[in-house]
């Protein structure tokens, strides 16, 4: 009972410390991002912001994380791998803030940082849930396709939450949410240090936001969404991927089901217009909801709604029989599904007015 007690202060300790210096510093690096020119300028449609505003507001994310994990952590050589690459996510992130760096350059970058716990903490996803019917094995082994499985996982979740980045409050609330389950699932499974490093993470980001929420004061730019998916992809492997039942697979894929499938949608877009995976657009689901008539917060809260959701599935899926949590995933993926196509019928019924209405101007 005792060393409950005490992981439930390590929890709230690392939480409360990284929330309070996220607050304070956030200010302070809005400063330091208008002296080096750290600024997003709305140059095109995506931005849904009018005037210049500072990024590099991750810093802040950082710097808040990074002390609390020092001061209620345990650092053992798996964490210090993974906090490596995380320091090299961020600086390649607060360049990319300063002086827009090339997406190829970034990927090979990403995917350097992501070899390092990898190759040296022994950070790897080795074992998947098998659905062969005809096998009495529950789990097969991914043998040498553990490395590269591991290293995509981690840039794919890099990737997907920089890319939910388009509203304000929007990544920093999905990360908090994603944060939080983790932290739950984390308690409930014993992994303690998983427990203590998303109690830092979402409490890093929770300080952040008074300042991101609309109208933004500051954005994180890629050095606060980049580090957010990373820690969020490496930790959801040190965490779940390495139950050998249902779990390793549906949890983390639950817990970040809003940022990914946003990427597969938005990757597979771009492929079926012919364009690059790595092209921008104004398509990804944030936009649509916008697009729909919706306002910047009511379109963040649905998404924040829609994390939650998922995140709630995660947790009671730790909790209850397998087939319970079966048929709970299959329940969530049919409200998603009709509710997916109720949002698509009203953007099709508002596109239809807009073209109305500039017929009749016509």
């Amino acid at each position: 009972m005792a060393q409950e007690y005490i992981v439930v202060l390590l929890v709230l300790g690392a939480f409360i410390l990284a929330g309070v210096l996220s607050f304070w510093l956030t200010p302070h690096v809005s400063e330091f991002a208008h002296k080096v020119g750290a600024m997003d300028v709305p140059r095109d449609s995506r931005r849904m912001h009018k005037k210049p505003i500072p990024r590099m507001g991750g810093l802040a994310i950082f710097m808040g994380f990074m002390a609390a994990l020092m001061i209620f952590g345990r650092l053992d050589a798996q964490m210090l791998s993974i906090l490596l690459g995380a320091m090299i996510i961020v600086v390649l992130g607060i360049f990319d803030d300063i002086v827009a760096l090339g997406a190829k350059f970034k990927f090979c970058i990403q995917i350097i940082a992501a070899a390092i716990p990898v190759c040296i903490g022994g950070l790897k996803i080795e074992f998947f849930t098998s659905f062969n019917p005809f096998s009495n094995d529950p789990y097969f082994s991914l043998g040498v396709l553990s490395i590269p499985v591991t290293i995509i996982w981690i840039v794919g979740i890099t990737n997907a939450v920089n890319l939910i980045d388009g509203l304000d409050g929007l990544a920093a609330g999905v990360s908090s949410i994603a944060a939080m389950t983790m932290l739950a699932v984390g308690l409930l499974t014993n992994e303690v240090m998983v427990a203590i490093t998303m109690a830092a993470l979402a409490g890093s980001c929770i300080g952040f936001l008074p300042y991101n929420f609309n109208p933004a004061k500051i954005f994180m730019g890629d050095t606060g969404s980049t580090f957010l998916g990373f820690m969020l992809a490496t930790m959801s492997i040190e965490g779940f991927f390495k139950f050998y039942a249902v779990i390793s697979f549906a949890v983390p894929f639950l817990i970040l089901g809003l940022p990914i499938f946003d990427t597969a949608s938005a990757i597979t877009r771009r492929l079926m217009e012919g364009r690059s995976p790595m092209s921008p657009d104004r398509g990804h689901v944030h936009h649509k909801l916008v697009d729909m008539g919706f306002n910047v917060k009511q379109a963040v809260a649905i998404l924040y709604a829609i994390s939650g959701t998922l995140g709630l599935t995660a947790v009671i899926l730790t909790t209850s029989g397998e087939a319970k949590a079966m048929i709970l995933i299959l329940a969530v993926i049919l409200v998603m599904a009709v509710g997916g196509r109720i949002l698509w019928s009203l953007q099709k019924s508002a596109h239809g007015r807009k073209e109305q209405e500039d017929h009749e101007k016509h």
